[in-house]
């Protein structure tokens, strides 16, 4: 008897802004383009200036839609395992990074745990996830997050902090590399 296994809908959001950035980015797609994980979408690219700590390089932010046999907590473990492969360093906080990887959301699920908060809990205050997030995302939570990207936009004017940089052709590639 074949089992059928639960595939969930997860995004993802990446950042770099250390050595070679885009480098970093397509090394992280690729690398959850695996068994457990299919990427379905990848974002344009977009330069952004650091929040937080903001003595450091602008990044390059992405969001990627994937579909998942993961738990949101096996999954979680598995982005640090790529970011740890990525040679991802946690010294300073919000500081520079070769690869940072966050799970902003998973299906419709709302989890509140000490290593894990769904959706993640500064998703709806950054335009340099929100931005890219619509280009990926499909469903009803589309018309939500365009009317938050709206709304900062409008009060916080923080659309000069977002740029996009580079249009992304990589899941056409992926999928010629499985091929």
């Amino acid at each position: 008897m074949i089992e059928n296994i639960k595939k969930s809908i997860a995004y993802i959001g990446l950042g770099s802004n250390i050595g070679e950035r885009e480098s970093y980015l397509k090394n992280a797609v690729e690398l959850l383009n695996h068994s457990n994980t299919k990427v379905k979408s990848c974002s344009n690219i977009y330069e952004t200036d650091p929040v937080g700590y903001t003595d450091q390089d602008a990044f390059l932010n992405m969001v990627v839609e994937i579909e998942t046999t993961y738990s949101p907590e096996a999954l979680l473990h598995q982005l640090a395992e790529i970011e740890k492969s990525l040679l991802r360093q946690r010294e300073i906080h919000w500081g520079p990074r070769t690869i940072d990887l966050d799970l902003l959301l998973f299906e419709d699920i709302q989890l509140n745990t000490d290593k894990l908060i769904i959706p993640h809990p500064r998703m709806n205050e950054r335009l340099f996830v929100l931005i890219p997030l619509l280009d990926v995302i499909q469903d009803e939570k589309r018309e939500s997050i365009q009317s938050r990207v709206a709304r900062l936009l409008e009060v916080e004017g923080q659309e000069e902090g977002v740029r996009i940089w580079k249009r992304t052709e990589w899941l056409s590639e992926l999928e010629l590399l499985e091929n």
